[in-house]
């Protein structure tokens, strides 16, 4: 059965589109092709069990065969493109998912990269694995261009149908056959001149949110050397009405988002340096916080070796059920170095396991708060109760700034 849309992909990126897609009323396939992914369990994605029933409901179809992507008038590759232990973006999903597109790839298809990659990804490395495979001409036989993702998990002012699309197609025609499909599902899509143009505004987004908040991390550090509230320094440089925008520093960094500096695939020309710099302050936060945790807990005559630590919120983001890239594991890991006995509470975790190892959940926050010897907030769920966390806790390190003020330690 035809379709007009098959989401390549069916992570992160894939099923908001395709909730998005089928909410607008297109005919939506999704392809993994994993079963397993194409089977949709619905733990810890990005769409809850909820969204998901609502989406199968609504039509929308998952399939492990590769031969529904031949009859699709338009194909987004939303294949996962993770950072590599070099820290360079591992593209050999994106491969194959262009591989078996290709190899049933029709004339006057639209394809469209959403998946994150280097500038020059779409020309460079998607292009030729498309040709070679379908033995179709890009930009003539069918439309190629690049929108990348514009997800933000959980955000609930900002959803599909209001961010802004960005396009660049390989062509003028691929950029308006791509802005026309957008078209009908977002209000509004900004044409680049082309793939590369769309590429580099999604590294200069991704890496502006890195930098800010490693600048944000570097002032936490400085502002506790020198006795300063931070928050209260934050509280009031947001006040400034230009110039200035309100980030807040952490444990660390985590989600699927990762700072990118291209020089690290393909060397051409310098570096992006203060991209890596930005990435050298956050990826130390996790072992400030554990150093803050050692002190406050030598201040109150205790020894982090056999000290029962609860660590609250250990997902990357709050109010989600992800743990991509989240910095509570590596807090975690250093504890249990240390001799920590360690607890953790989560509404959105039932189980979590540290290098192989299961970490102990707690059925009673308060219960858990008043009997550990230090309480460390990572992530502030909307579900938590602060103010009463903060009278319960014997000793409490607020790594997010949200208890109320006087009530905790702040990172």
């Amino acid at each position: 059965m035809p379709a007009d849309l098959a989401v390549i992909g069916l992570g992160h990126l894939g099923l908001p589109l395709a909730q998005a897609a089928t909410a607008a009323g297109l005919t939506t396939i999704g392809y993994d092709p994993d079963p397993r992914a194409a089977a949709l369990p619905g733990t810890g994605g990005p769409l809850s069990a909820t969204e998901l029933r609502r989406l199968l409901a609504a039509g929308f179809r998952t399939t492990a065969d590769p031969a529904a992507l031949g009859r699709v008038r338009t194909a987004v590759l939303c294949a996962p493109t993770p950072l590599g232990e070099d820290r360079a973006l591992d593209l050999s999903a994106l491969a194959e998912a262009a591989r078996t597109l290709a190899a049933r790839l029709r004339p006057h298809t639209t394809v469209i990269l959403e998946s994150a990659g280097y500038p020059g990804t779409t020309e460079e490395f998607l292009r030729p694995l498309l040709e070679a495979g379908s033995g179709l001409t890009a930009g003539r036989d069918f439309h190629l261009a690049c929108s990348p993702a514009r997800h933000d998990p959980g955000n609930r002012t900002h959803r599909y149908r209001n961010t802004p699309k960005v396009i660049g197609g390989l062509t003028p025609a691929c950029t308006e056959a791509a802005a026309a499909f957008y078209g009908r599902l977002t209000d509004k899509v900004v044409r680049a001149r082309g793939p590369r143009e769309a590429e580099t505004a999604n590294l200069l987004e991704t890496n502006y949110r890195h930098i800010n908040i490693a600048l944000m991390n570097e002032m936490a550090v400085y502002c506790h050397e020198i006795g300063v509230d931070l928050w209260d320094v934050i509280r009031c440089a947001e006040t400034k009405p230009f110039g200035f925008q309100s980030f807040r520093p952490g444990p660390g960094v985590g989600g699927h988002a990762a700072p990118l500096d291209p020089n690290r695939r393909a060397p051409q020309g310098g570096s992006l340096r203060m991209v890596e710099l930005a990435q050298d302050i956050n990826d130390r936060m996790p072992a400030y916080v554990l150093q803050r945790c050692t002190t406050l807990l030598n201040e109150h005559g205790k020894s982090a070796r056999g000290a029962r630590v609860l660590l609250l919120g250990i997902t990357y983001k709050p109010d989600l059920a992800d743990l991509t890239g989240t910095p509570a594991r590596e807090v975690a890991a250093r504890l249990r170095q240390l001799g920590a006995h360690l607890t953790y509470h989560d509404p959105y975790v039932p189980r979590w396991e540290v290098a192989g190892r299961p970490v102990p959940r707690a059925d009673s926050l308060y219960d858990a708060a008043s009997a550990a010897d230090l309480t460390v907030l990572l992530q502030p769920h909307r579900t938590y109760d602060l103010q009463g966390l903060a009278v319960k806790a014997q000793l409490l390190l607020d790594t997010q700034g949200t208890t109320p003020t006087g009530a905790a330690h702040r990172l």
